[in-house]
């Protein structure tokens, strides 16, 4: 059984909830990616934030992005998967809660991120129609 571990991009660097906006964007930026785990000053999962939800919640309101923290958009319980947890299991856990990457959890500790490409990439093939409508039904913001 292939499980998260073995399809996560590890090492998964996070936002800090003390961090603004723009250092979000920047490290995003670096690192290439579209998303980052918000991590509080317990490094626990906080949350994700997206360059959309920086766009979206933050400069189309109008707000400042340099003087907006992570943690104002750090809401509700973050969606994650368990490093043990089968490829179908997180492609289960993304179309339940429409979400597009999954941060990935060992015991209390943040390890990586999974997102619906590294699932594409190991699923068995009568399962790929279902990732599509998985990534066609997901919500925008995700």
């Amino acid at each position: 059984m292939t499980t998260a571990r073995d399809i996560m991009t590890g090492n998964a660097e996070c936002a800090k909830t003390t961090d603004t906006l723009v250092d979000a964007a920047k490290k995003m930026r670096d690192l290439e990616v579209g998303a980052l785990p918000i991590c509080g000053e317990d490094n626990r999962l906080k949350g994700i934030i997206t360059d959309r939800d920086i766009v979206v919640h933050c400069v189309a309101e109008g707000g400042d992005p340099s003087a907006t923290k992570v943690e104002a958009l750090a809401e509700g319980k973050p969606v994650t998967i368990g490093a043990d947890d089968s490829v179908e299991e997180a492609l289960h856990t993304m179309t339940q809660h429409h979400v597009r990457r999954l941060p990935v959890i060992d015991g209390h500790e943040l390890i990586g991120m999974v997102s619906q490409a590294d699932i594409a990439k190991h699923l068995p093939e009568e399962m790929v129609g279902e990732l599509v409508e998985a990534i066609s039904g997901a919500a925008p913001n995700s």
